[in-house]
């Protein structure tokens, strides 16, 4: 197995965090995976860009932080013009094609989805906007089973908010199959 070193990044409060700690339960408790998620906190945790690492691997992960990321996400513009240029070359980055124009910084395969306005329209509520996201991501990586996801988010959420976001979770694996299969493309 690849060793998958990953920077989540977005806008303060649009859950890219816990969005890596679902990511990261979900591989270690639930694919026998290990698994090591960090976070930094700062300036950028209220509104700025903020990022969130994590390392899936199937050997032991000797150091925390995501050196040389092979896998990125970046939910805004500041996010993506503060850390899509870190991707190594040969990598994947998908962003929110709502908020992110891509351009060249960035020399991995790049995939653009309008996942907040997919959100927005089928959904109606914001807060599950990292959940789509990592419909989507776990669809094209392939490396952590939505059942685990939704194992992970069911001891994490209350039972009422579920549904919204088991919904959001198929939201994101349908978007990503449906650009899938428009381009005959695969991660």
């Amino acid at each position: 197995m690849e060793r998958y070193r990953i920077i989540l990044s977005g806008s303060g409060g649009q859950g890219v965090i816990t969005a890596a700690i679902i990511l990261a339960e979900a591989a270690l408790l639930h694919e026998g995976l290990n698994a090591v998620q960090s976070q930094s906190y700062g300036p950028e945790a209220r509104g700025g860009a903020s990022r969130s690492d994590v390392i899936i691997a199937d050997a032991e992960i000797l150091f925390p932080k995501v050196i040389n990321p092979n896998i990125g996400v970046c939910l805004t513009q500041e996010a993506y013009d503060k850390y899509s240029g870190l991707i190594r070359p040969g990598g994947f980055l998908l962003t929110d094609s709502h908020y992110v124009t891509q351009d060249e910084r960035a020399h991995a395969r790049q995939i653009g989805l309008d996942m907040h306005g997919a959100v927005m329209e089928q959904i109606g509520k914001p807060i599950v906007f990292n959940i789509c996201m990592l419909g989507a991501l776990v669809c094209f990586l392939k490396v952590v089973r939505p059942e685990s996801i939704m194992k992970v988010l069911e001891t994490r959420i209350p039972a009422g908010f579920l549904d919204l976001n088991r919904k959001a979770l198929n939201l994101g694996i349908t978007m990503a199959e449906d650009y899938a299969a428009a381009t005959g493309s695969v991660v």
